[in-house]
């Protein structure tokens, strides 16, 4: 769903650059609909916006033209950044992840000093990593998984940028209490849904008929999961066909499937690799379960604000479900094994009175943590009240302000002399 919030702060319009470590996919995954919610949230403060990403342009990226956001594509390594970014002069500027302010936030330091500087980390790839490097182990992961140098290089840039939006209050806390990082430096900013924009009616239980996953097949938690399906499905079939519902299908749809997800394709065992959904509500809705047995991951899932959105109750995983509420009942399934993922499964498909009372539990939820309309102004409140303060704000901020110093920027000199290097080549 897309935010929605009106301008709440009269002044001087300001000029926002966005360094974007892809184009937006809003379709495709969580992290493009979170983009475009804080990109059009800019907009309706009446800011002048513009994207920029080194990366390559893709078929399912947005028209940005559309949305009245100017776009450029810009280059890895190379100087012509600081003119362009001079010439633009923007108050403020967002990294959208960690990687983008290592690469770019130097050059933005040097070009634009009293540029606001953002990180929009989208979820914490330190975190993510160190769960991917414990299932890989098939052990609990370990603060030696968390301490890794992929951390020491994302907490450095938190450091570095003036405010980062953290996604979920899991990784507020853990960035507080574990990293000690000052609460002064970060802002919590869960998905900014357009709630008025939920589908206002849905199927009813006996219109809804299998089960549905989905996800960009790219992001590594998403394929964990679809191979964690391949092993569970037997068993979920199993016990579906002894409750009556032979005719249960399980349907998988993402953005960019690899021959190795469309080589999974099984209709015979009802495991169907559906592959890209042009409308992404609608295959939700039509589904009684939405299926996430996620392994590892971090921030927060948007796929099960969506299935909240369409009155799909959801089955998960304590890692799936982390971060998205705070003590409000799960519309659905938490699963704290393979068996009870199984079970509750069939629980709620062949139930219908489970079904309707898991339902009823998402508006609340929705409501209660994911309003646009309220956590939209709040954290234009801060940016303007820091924009307005910034010098006094630095100051506070000494860890900052020593990992900028000259003596710190191995990224800047590294990418300085590929730079050198490629023009010698040339």
């Amino acid at each position: 769903m897309q935010s929605a919030t009106s301008p709440i702060l009269p002044s001087t319009p300001l000029s926002v650059l966005v360094i974007g470590y892809v184009w937006p996919e809003p379709n495709s995954s969580a992290a493009g609909s979170h983009m475009m919610s804080l990109l059009r949230l800019f907009k309706q403060q009446h800011w002048k916006v513009t994207f920029c990403s080194p990366a390559q342009m893709t078929e399912h990226m947005i028209d940005l033209t559309a949305e009245g956001i100017d776009s450029h594509s810009i280059t890895l390594n190379d100087s012509s950044f600081d003119q362009y970014i001079r010439d633009l002069s923007p108050e403020i500027v967002m990294f959208d992840r960690f990687m983008m302010e290592e690469q770019f936030g130097w050059r933005v330091e040097q070009n634009c000093p009293m540029a606001l500087r953002i990180l929009d980390t989208e979820d914490l790839q330190c975190l993510r990593n160190a769960r991917h490097q414990a299932v890989k182990k098939n052990r609990a992961m370990q603060l030696t998984d968390l301490y890794s140098d992929l951390a020491k290089r994302e907490i450095a840039s938190i450091y570095r940028s003036d405010l980062s939006l953290i996604i979920s209050h899991y990784e507020m806390d853990l960035l507080q209490q574990q990293f000690k990082l000052p609460n002064a430096l970060i802002h919590h900013l869960p998905f900014m849904l357009d709630l008025t924009k939920a589908p206002l009616t849905n199927p009813d239980f006996q219109t809804r008929q299998h089960l549905m996953m989905i996800g960009n097949f790219r992001h590594a938690p998403n394929w964990d999961s679809v191979l964690q399906m391949q092993q569970l499905w037997p068993g979920i079939k199993k016990k579906l066909k002894e409750k009556g519902h032979s005719e249960a299908e399980l349907h998988i749809y993402g953005s960019y499937p690899p021959p190795k997800a469309t080589a999974l394709h099984n209709p015979k065992s009802g495991f169907h690799i559906k592959g890209w959904a042009d409308d992404a509500y609608e295959v939700m809705q039509s589904a009684r379960l939405c299926l996430a047995p996620l392994r590892f991951g971090a921030g927060i899932k948007g796929k099960l604000l969506d299935a909240m959105a369409c009155g799909t109750p959801s089955i998960t995983t304590q890692i799936g479900a982390e971060g998205m509420s705070t003590g409000q009942p799960w519309p659905g399934a938490i699963a704290k094994s393979n068996d009870e993922f199984i079970q509750s499964t069939v629980d709620l498909y062949s139930n219908q009175t489970l079904w309707l009372q898991k339902q009823a539990d998402a508006p609340a939820l929705l409501e209660a943590l994911y309003d646009g309309s309220k956590t939209g102004p709040l954290l234009i409140e801060h940016i303007v009240k820091l924009s307005k303060n910034l010098s006094e704000h630095r100051l506070q901020n000494f860890t900052g302000a020593m990992l900028n110093h000259h003596s710190m920027k191995s990224t800047q000199y590294m990418s300085q002399w590929i730079e050198a290097k490629n023009k010698l080549n040339a």
